[in-house]
């Protein structure tokens, strides 16, 4: 069944990781190289079972790929699953022995921070691999990422907001976040600054809290976000929150967050947006500053030049809305669309990725 899965999608290689002294158990899965080196973030999680790890590591590193390619990278898309729990099987041997794993794929795959790795995790694996970003800003890195992927999110939703409502401005405008973590904090940190009003929710109290303190949000539970009087949804926590039950209950206008893989049907449920005359804003395109600013160390960090790059997301979500408008289509497969048009043409080009490392090991 895995090879007709990997038949199915193009993908080009799954690594099963094992070291029995750290307890290391992880899966690489490299979906495609056509524009260069794959990169896509290290998960550590508690999976219910190898299965369900395996599942969900082709999944996210098939969208590493489209998310890669719409953000205009030179790069393929890849991901890393670590099964266990984040709180208690860390240890220096445990990253050390992913970072042989990885070092062995010469320079196929680039990992970097994912749900539940920290830059000192990154810093860990680092020692045995320059295939790594967001490592620590000691080692000439752009350090956590969270603020980098709020700006492009900042940065899609004005251009949403220009086709919403006719032009960028989020003054004045009600955003309802779900999910105030890292990236979305930063978020509502621009929204306010704009001027926009901010109503919140979050499993997690302590964070509702300090987005009512520092941005005067108004705070709902968790089962109220959709339901809101808003203009702008801003999904940023789980994904497939987009359904049959959660898209009637909203009374906006667009949809845009940095949550990753918002449908919970793609097809079906973006068509239900459309029909309630809901803009979507396609997540791996919206979220993609993360992976722009880590992307960017490959060439040597700097902040400025990073910053201009995930500025463009606004130009990207320009495209795509143009696309979705000629084609008449939704913009989520416009999204696709521009993305696969991208890897087709250098597939034309140049076949499988010959690493040529621009980064030195660490001595």
């Amino acid at each position: 069944m895995i090879f007709e899965k990997m038949a199915q999608y193009d993908y080009e290689q799954l690594v099963f990781c094992h070291d029995e002294t750290s307890g290391l158990k992880a899966i690489i899965c490299i979906h495609d190289t056509t524009l260069g080196p794959a990169l896509g973030g290290c998960r550590f999680w508690n999976y219910d079972s190898e299965e369900d790890a395996i599942v969900d590591v082709m999944r996210l590193a098939r969208g590493m790929t489209y998310k890669n390619a719409a953000a205009g990278l030179n790069l393929g898309g890849a991901k890393t699953v670590v099964i266990g729990d984040p709180k208690t099987d860390k240890s220096e041997a445990f990253f050390r022995a992913l970072g042989r794993y990885i070092n062995s794929l010469d320079g196929r795959y680039i990992t970097a921070e994912d749900v539940g790795t920290t830059v000192e995790d990154m810093d860990m694996i680092y020692q045995e691999t320059p295939y790594v970003c967001g490592v620590s800003e000691s080692y000439g890195s752009g350090g956590n990422p969270s603020p980098m992927t709020a700006l492009g999110v900042y940065y899609a939703m004005k251009r949403t907001a220009k086709e919403a409502f006719g032009d960028d401005s989020l003054d004045g405008k009600t955003i309802a976040v779900q999910g105030v973590g890292n990236v979305a904090y930063n978020m509502c940190e621009f929204l306010h600054e704009e001027g926009a009003k901010l109503i919140v929710a979050d499993i997690n109290e302590e964070a509702v809290q300090r987005a009512v303190d520092d941005f005067g949000a108004e705070a709902v539970s968790v089962d109220d976000i959709y339901s809101v009087d808003a203009d702008i949804f801003a999904p940023c926590a789980l994904g497939g929150i987009l359904n049959d039950k959660t898209i009637p209950a909203l009374k906006v206008k667009m949809v845009c967050g940095s949550a990753n893989n918002q449908l919970l049907e793609e097809d079906k449920h973006g068509q239900m947006l459309k029909e309630r005359d809901i803009m979507y804003a396609p997540d791996f395109v919206v979220n993609s500053g993360g992976v722009i600013n880590v992307a960017d160390e490959l060439e040597g960090y700097n902040r400025e030049r990073a910053t201009k790059k995930i500025k463009g997301i606004y130009d990207q979500m320009d495209k795509i809305f143009a696309i979705a408008k000629e084609q008449d289509i939704l913009p989520l497969q416009a999204a696709e669309h521009l993305a696969e048009s991208r890897i087709d043409t250098m597939m034309r080009v140049h076949s499988k990725y010959s690493a040529k490392p621009k980064r030195q090991m660490k001595q």
